[in-house]
C-alpha cells in the first residue's frame, strides 16, 4: 500500500503574523499549500492585501468557504450574535472549512504564534493535523516579524492605520475606537453590523459590544476618539523620551491593546 505523503498547510489570516510565517516558510517549504477562509464579511483591505501576498511571494492561496453562509448559522443559533464567550462563527466558518480541506490526509499545520506570545492557536482535535510553530521554535518575536514583512516588500496590510487586527468587519473582538473609524470608513458595513443587533422576529436585542448597541457607542463618538487621541498622545511621548522605533501601526496596537486586552479567536486573527 503506497503511503500518502504528508500535506504542510498554512492558514493565512490577512493579519501580519500569518503573512510573516508565509515569507519565512515558501522558499523552505516549495509545496505548502496556503489558504484562506473566507467568511465573505472580511474589510476590502483583507481582499487586497491576500493579492498583494500573492503577488510577491509567487502562491497560491485556496479560499476556504463554509457551505452555509454566516446569514444561515446567525438563524440557526436563533438570532444569538456571537461573542467571545461563544464563538460558533470560527467553529462553523472558519474551523470546520479548514478540516474539510484537510480530510482525513496526514497534515502539519504551521502556525504563526511568536516567541514573545503567552498563548495557543487553533490546534485541531483531529489527529492526523499535527501543529508546529516555526516562530516559538526559532524565538521570533514581533520585531522579527515586522522587519520580515518590510524586507519582503509586503508591509503590513493598510487596515493597519484604524485596527489592529484582522477578521470579519462586525468582529465583536473590535474595540470601540474600531468601530467608530468602521463607521467612518466604510458606513454601509457599520449599519449592515447595526441591522444583525436590531432586527429580530420576536423584538429581541443583542449586541456586539458587551452592554452597548452599536447605535449607543457611535452617539458618543466625540468621547471615544478624544479618549483615544490621548492614549496616543501618551504613547507619542513615551516614545520620544524612550524611542523604541515602532511603526504608528504598533503604536496603534498597543493603545489599543491597553484599552481592551481581550485575545482574538487567533484562527482568525494571527
Amino acid at each position: 500500500m503506497v503511503q500518502k505523503k504528508v500535506r504542510h498547510i498554512l492558514g493565512l489570516s490577512g493579519g501580519k503574523d500569518s503573512t510573516a510565517l508565509a515569507v519565512l516558510l515558501h522558499k523552505e517549504i516549495p509545496d505548502m499549500e496556503y489558504f484562506f477562509c473566507d467568511t465573505h464579511k472580511e474589510l476590502p483591505e483583507t481582499y487586497a492585501y491576500l493579492d498583494r501576498i500573492k503577488a510577491r511571494l509567487g502562491i497560491h492561496i485556496h479560499y476556504l468557504s463554509a457551505k452555509r453562509g454566516f446569514d444561515h448559522w446567525l438563524q440557526m443559533h436563533d438570532g444569538l450574535l456571537p461573542s467571545p464567550q461563544m464563538r460558533w462563527c470560527t467553529v462553523k466558518m472558519k474551523i470546520k472549512p479548514l478540516e474539510d480541506f484537510v480530510g482525513e490526509d496526514e497534515a502539519i499545520s504551521y502556525i504563526g504564534i511568536r516567541a514573545d506570545e503567552n498563548r495557543e492557536g487553533y490546534i485541531s482535535t483531529k489527529p492526523n493535523i499535527k501543529p508546529v510553530f516555526p516562530f516559538k521554535e526559532r524565538g521570533m518575536v514581533k520585531a522579527d516579524i515586522i522587519q520580515l514583512l518590510e524586507d519582503s516588500g509586503i508591509g503590513l496590510p493598510d487596515y493597519y492605520r484604524w485596527r489592529s487586527r484582522s477578521g470579519c468587519f462586525f468582529c465583536f473582538f473590535q474595540r470601540k475606537y474600531e468601530w467608530v473609524m468602521l463607521n467612518q470608513k466604510y458606513p454601509e458595513l457599520f449599519e449592515k453590523a447595526v441591522e444583525y443587533e436590531e432586527k429580530h422576529k420576536d423584538g429581541r436585542t443583542y449586541t456586539w459590544t458587551d452592554g452597548e448597541t452599536l447605535r449607543e457607542l457611535i452617539a458618543r463618538k466625540d468621547e471615544i476618539i478624544a479618549n483615544h487621541e490621548k492614549a496616543m498622545a501618551r504613547a507619542k511621548a513615551k516614545e520620544e523620551k524612550e524611542p523604541s522605533n515602532q511603526s504608528l501601526a504598533q503604536a496603534l496596537e498597543s493603545v489599543l491593546d491597553e484599552e481592551d486586552d481581550t485575545l482574538p479567536c487567533l484562527v482568525c486573527n494571527l
